[in-house]
């Protein structure tokens, strides 16, 4: 639930904002789904659309023992400096310029059936959007954009640069380090801020697929987490608005349980007063006895008589 909340999925009382309501209609996990619908104001859901099935899917490279050196050429010819994401993006529009080729695949060291599970959650997610109402929309080229679509959903994967090929995380503080595969690794430089989407542990904490993001996107979409640090007039009012939005959600809380509270004695007190009813005593009716008085009723006589 924090994760839902920290997404936008969630309001400050549990109950699901407008967000969430689409996010339920994909079957992705929250980031992905978040990732996906929050391309639109953005204009490239095109290109993250491609992204979220090709992340829906196990690694589409593979390096066999003996031709290891080739594969990783193969590899690297793929790689986005700036994101693995857009690493992942381009190698899924370069097989759709060779119509979709599993040759093409086996010279590139790329799996084809993976590559064709990712095609059928494309197609899947597209009639979803299109069912949704989502445009397909294309970003043309300018990456950036779908740089900070994904940064919209990861922000709380991220991690700020501590040396060379080294980060530590921004929020548990925990070290992490680019994986030798990610397009990110043995570059000429290192970008301050990057985010991941997973930990892999094996001799260290391996960030996977990594993209580089800016320090603005992260204070932008993550407030609850991040600041850009400025003057101390400005910090003063911070502290003021948090305060501010604290009490706001303290009132809507409050809010909340007054309201629950009142429907539940709504439902008492209809019951006590339905128990009181049927409590009262009402007069027992007797055949032969007049209602206003105990006397008999005088016998009709019969006819003729």
């Amino acid at each position: 639930m924090y994760q839902l909340w920290v997404l936008g999925a969630l309001d400050n009382t549990g109950a699901l904002t407008p967000l969430g309501r689409k996010m339920v209609e994909f079957p992705l996990d929250p980031p992905l789904a978040k990732m996906l619908i929050f391309a639109d104001s953005l204009g490239c859901t095109y290109e993250i659309l491609i992204i979220v099935s090709m992340l829906s899917v196990p690694g589409i490279f593979y390096r066999p023992k003996d031709r290891e050196e080739e594969s990783d050429a193969a590899r690297e010819k793929f790689f986005v400096p700036e994101s693995d994401h857009l690493t992942l993006l381009n190698v899924y529009l370069q097989w759709k310029q060779q119509n979709y080729s599993s040759s093409w695949c086996n010279d590139h060291f790329v799996h084809p059936k993976a590559m064709k599970k990712a095609r059928e959650v494309h197609s899947q997610l597209l009639d979803i959007m299109n069912s949704q109402k989502i445009p397909h929309t294309s970003s043309k080229g300018a990456w950036d954009v779908v740089r900070k679509a994904i940064c919209s959903s990861y922000f709380y994967n991220s991690a700020r640069i501590k040396g060379i090929g080294e980060y530590v995380n921004m929020l548990t503080g925990i070290p992490s380090n680019l994986h030798p595969s990610s397009a990110l690794f043995g570059l000429g430089y290192t970008p301050d801020y990057v985010c991941y989407h997973e930990l892999i542990l094996t001799t260290k904490e391996y960030m996977s697929c990594v993209t580089a993001v800016e320090g603005e996107w992260l204070a932008e979409m993550g407030p609850m987490f991040f600041t850009v640090k400025e003057s101390y007039k400005t910090r003063l009012l911070l502290t003021q608005s948090e305060k501010v939005n604290r009490s706001k959600m303290e009132l809507e809380m409050e809010q909340s349980i007054n309201t629950s509270k009142g429907n539940a004695d709504k439902a008492s007190s209809l019951l006590r007063s339905t128990s009181h009813s049927s409590s009262i005593k009402r007069p027992i009716l007797t055949p032969g006895l007049n209602v206003n008085s105990n006397s008999v009723k005088r016998t009709p006589l019969r006819v003729g008589l």
